[in-house]
């Protein structure tokens, strides 16, 4: 597979989905993202060469256009001269030149063309990493938070817990039936109080009644 349609798969491809079709989605991810980086690394790679290539072109096109301004100024020595058989031959070159010329300066525009889209390319590739990473950040929260309420559940669950918490029942029942003795004995005392203050209270006045009886019958 060619580098730009790998890189157009990578580019369009709907993360998401292959996510949802993976067994193990931090795997498929981790793949994902060494075969961005791979890429990324190839496509920046193929950049190096063509700018080493159009810095090349730049040379070689100098060289040419020097060699044509050469020739062109043999031409015109040479018909200065009357040579013209040898202005002719002169101007002959001048032409190959140009010939190789024209054809440096198409190379010239290719590369261009390739440097551009490799440029374009390794920005819209390391976006797409950039966005695959915090999704990757995200799944791995969403894998942790998960397991960790898992775990809480199944420790909640588990029969350690049940017999702690059966535990803590029974120390709570023991102590409803301290608290509900010691509202009984409160209140027994209480009761016992009243008594013995009422009983006096009738002794008092059964004493005055008496007493009554008997200031009447002295009189």
């Amino acid at each position: 597979m060619g580098i730009f349609s790998r890189f157009a798969d990578i580019v369009n491809s709907n993360i998401n989905a292959l996510l949802d079709k993976a067994e193990d989605p931090e795997k498929m991810i981790r793949l994902i993202l060494q075969e961005m980086e791979d890429t990324l690394v190839e496509v920046r790679t193929n950049s190096a060469k063509a700018l080493a290539e159009r810095k090349d072109l730049q040379r070689r096109i100098l060289q040419v256009e020097e060699q044509v301004a050469d020739w062109q100024q043999k031409a015109q020595l040479a018909l200065s001269h009357k040579r013209e058989e040898l202005a002719r031959a002169a101007l002959v070159e001048k032409q190959r030149m140009n010939k190789v010329l024209a054809s440096l300066h198409s190379e010239q525009t290719l590369v261009e063309d390739t440097i551009n889209k490799l440029s374009d390319e390794v920005g819209k590739l390391e976006n797409k990493i950039n966005e695959t990473r915090a999704r990757q950040s995200a799944l791995v929260m969403r894998q942790n938070t998960a397991k960790s309420r898992k775990d809480i559940q199944q420790h909640l669950h588990s029969s350690r817990t049940k017999d702690t918490l059966a535990k803590f029942e029974q120390y709570e029942q023991k102590i409803d039936r301290l608290e509900a003795d010691a509202d009984s004995y409160q209140m027994g005392n209480q009761s016992n109080l009243d008594d013995q203050f009422a009983e006096l209270q009738a002794d008092d006045e059964i004493e005055k009644e008496l007493q009554k009886m008997k200031d009447d019958v002295n009189n």
